[in-house]
């Protein structure tokens, strides 16, 4: 393809990508979206690629199972079916709008575009994974992640930029489930008989906040709470999901030993935890090495010098950060908006970012020859 075919491409590709809805808990569509990315690949790609399942999730692959660079990302939204009936794909001037076309439809084909602008061939040591279920915590494609960054030196996440800024810090997301069990009893009756559950979950929830540290960036929230049964039964079940994000692995484990150390109030009450530190942080050091090149490579190119930020979510690239794999992330669709109805990408920063991702990729392959 000459420059022009491919922007041409870049645009007709995403809403062919978009336009084959893919929400993370429909299996079937997840299928359906695989399958639509194995073959619009084929408009890009050399060598084919493949679908695999792992742990009953679809998944797509390209180049060596274990490759020393890998391109990483995701397929499914968090819109559901009918979605693109109140939010169609549209292009019009810069901007490309539909459901998921920022996160991240439109990162994965620039992926594919900047394989194909760097001449990759899959018996390289390239490859390419993108997953399925990233937008629930990738708890079935955990495992295939691991596998591809057995012998990897460098992870480049296609998620989308913030403002066109890489993204070089992630926080850590840490997950509590938490269920305490009291005793039931008449409210009105003999409610000292009882075991209040929702009075225990209170206890913990109001030590649970201050555990937070704005200096660190350390934040612990509770969000769903449900107890009880009837108007008139003291509570014998409370449940309670906590949410802690922070910066570091070390602020991590410290709420994590706090809430594994609560004492319960009530001598005769028990309790009992799910989950735990989910997402460790992708810090700094993990992005260093990997942003100073991205940004060597735009300014080659003639690009503007890149910028760089840290942002509360978190993705794929902090399991492999976690790993010790050298990750940059926010290498995807220039644009805003995502998970919202505004979402939307830049046309024409799909043909930059692109190139910059390809020079990326020769420039890391230089030193695997």
């Amino acid at each position: 393809m000459n420059e022009r075919e491919i922007a041409g491409s870049l645009v007709d590709t995403t809403r062919a990508l978009v336009e084959v809805e893919s929400p993370t808990d429909d299996l079937d569509a997840c299928k359906r979206v695989v399958k639509a990315a194995d073959s619009l690949a084929t408009d890009w790609l050399v060598d084919p690629g493949r679908i695999e399942e792992h742990q009953g999730r679809p998944v797509w692959r390209w180049g060596p199972q274990s490759p020393r660079i890998l391109l990483l990302g995701h397929l499914d939204t968090v819109w559901p079916m009918g979605t693109l009936e109140r939010l169609p794909f549209t292009a019009e001037g810069d901007r490309m709008t539909g459901p998921g076309v920022f996160d991240m439809k439109a990162g994965v084909v620039q992926g594919w575009c900047a394989l194909a602008r760097a001449g990759a061939r899959s018996g390289g040591p390239i490859g390419m994974l993108l997953t399925t279920d990233e937008e629930t915590g990738s708890l079935a494609s955990r495992d295939v992640i691991a596998e591809a960054i057995t012998a990897c030196e460098a992870v480049l996440v296609l998620e989308p930029s913030a403002e066109g800024a890489l993204k070089t810090r992630r926080k850590g997301t840490s997950w509590y489930h938490l269920t305490f069990h009291g005793r039931a009893a008449h409210a009105g009756l003999e409610p000292e008989r009882g075991i209040n559950a929702s009075v225990e979950a209170a206890h913990f929830i109001t030590e649970a906040v201050s555990w937070a540290d704005a200096t660190t960036g350390t934040t612990v929230t509770p969000t769903i709470l449900t107890s009880g049964t009837t108007a008139n039964t003291v509570p014998a079940e409370a449940t309670l999901t906590l949410d802690c994000r922070a910066w570091t692995r070390a602020e991590q484990e410290r709420v994590d030993g706090l809430v594994r150390s609560w004492v319960l109030r009530h001598p005769d009450a028990t309790w009992s935890i799910a989950g735990g530190i989910d997402r460790a942080a992708l810090e700094s050091t993990s992005s260093a090495d990997l942003f100073a090149r991205a940004d060597a490579v735009a300014q080659t190119l003639g690009q503007a010098s890149l910028t760089e930020c840290a942002v509360g979510g978190a993705s794929d690239g902090n399991l492999t950060a976690a790993a010790g794999v050298a990750t940059l992330d926010g290498l995807g669709a220039v644009g805003d908006g995502a998970h919202a109805d505004h979402e939307w990408a830049s046309i024409s920063a799909m043909d930059e970012r692109s190139r910059l991702l390809a020079g990326l990729l020769q420039d890391l392959g230089q030193d695997m020859r």
